[in-house]
């Protein structure tokens, strides 16, 4: 017989309410866990029209922590969210009066009547027959038993396997020294604080995998879904040799908190972070100060010189820009990265040099 290190049986059947009262005792944020919040309002309010109507959900799974003491039990609560956790935060919102019924809500027991738009507050206050189909409504939960964290990952990765997942939501899953370090850079203020781009499917947990391959080859290198999953997978990474990179990133991206702006318009897009990162990296600790004030100047120009391109201008200055946005359009080529890069550091020695910032030679 096949020794298992997993054990996976129903959880006895308890009513949402039961769930809502406890949710303080789910750890909704395991390091494995896909980032919250993918569904729309509407997304979430079908759910609750679901359940409401007695429609079957499918199965959540809960790593259940309650036999004992268990090293994978970070945050020492009964329970921590393998696969559902969407569903549980919309079923969590309702709860709360975050979420209204759909507009076209109908129930099927009652279908006269009008309850689009109702919260649960409301539902209780008018309709307790339907706050009552809600609340006392179980679902098929799934209760995980294992110390073993590759067992959870490898759960959750086939549970997900027929969805739509990032390729840095598949590492982020992943053990080894790779992830676990990517996701410590991802905690950094930078990444919490400063980007503006959309972090929902795991973008910010992408870029950081970027930039520590680059602190780990000590280089710019090629940053394609390919390369990075070969290096979150790579069976003889050398753990010291990450956790400096690690520490390396950290130590720039602590430069890029100094130059950038919270939520700062500059970082609306991801693809353009490693070569920030890089450019930054690069600068020494006096061209900080108006670092920032010469990439907005450069992406001012790069829009101006569109224009002047397409009035057939091919200057220097146009083709220079011309060449940036076409390596624009393959962010994760080595070549792109590269060439982003020089274009950067070229404009921005002659931009300091114009405005007699600094002394040439220090640049």
């Amino acid at each position: 017989m096949r020794h298992t290190r997993i054990r996976i049986t129903l959880h006895p059947s308890k009513p949402l309410v039961w769930w809502n009262r406890i949710r303080d005792q789910i750890d909704m944020q395991p390091p494995y866990q896909r980032q919250g919040r993918l569904w729309s309002s509407s997304d979430k309010a079908y759910l609750i029209d679901t359940i409401i109507n007695g429609y079957d959900v499918p199965k959540l799974y809960l790593a259940d922590f309650q036999s004992g003491e268990n090293d994978l039990n970070r945050k020492r609560l009964p329970f921590a969210i393998i696969d559902g956790k969407q569903r549980l935060e919309a079923i969590f919102d309702f709860f709360d009066n975050k979420l209204v019924l759909n507009p076209d809500f109908i129930w099927k027991e009652n279908p006269s009547l009008s309850l689009g738009g109702l919260s649960l507050r409301d539902l209780r206050a008018s309709y307790p027959q339907v706050a009552e189909a809600f609340e006392t409504e179980s679902l098929d939960i799934m209760s995980v038993v294992t110390s073993d964290e590759d067992e959870i990952n490898e759960l959750f990765i086939r549970l997900n396997r027929s969805k739509p997942l990032t390729g840095a939501e598949v590492r982020n899953a992943m053990t080894g020294p790779v992830p676990e370090v990517t996701r410590a850079v991802c905690k950094h203020e930078f990444f919490t604080q400063i980007i503006r781009f959309n972090v929902a499917r795991a973008a910010d947990y992408n870029a950081a995998s970027k930039l520590l391959i680059f602190e780990y080859q000590q280089k710019i290198v090629s940053t394609k879904k390919s390369d990075l999953d070969r290096f979150a997978q790579d069976p003889k990474i050398d753990r010291d040799r990450v956790e400096l990179a690690g520490r390396r990133t950290a130590d720039n991206l602590d430069r890029m908190v100094e130059v950038f702006l919270p939520k700062d318009e500059l970082l609306s897009s991801a693809g353009i972070v490693p070569v920030y990162y890089w450019f930054i990296r690069s600068l020494p600790n006096h061209s900080l100060n108006y670092a920032r004030e010469f990439l907005i100047s450069f992406e001012y120009s790069r829009k101006i010189q569109r224009d002047v391109r397409a009035r057939g201008d091919e200057s220097d200055t146009t083709l220079r820009y011309g060449r940036y946005d076409a390596l624009n359009r393959s962010t994760n080529d080595v070549g792109s990265h590269i060439g982003r890069f020089d274009i950067l550091r070229d404009a921005q020695r002659e931009w300091a040099q114009n405005r007699g910032y600094t002394d040439p030679n220090e640049i």
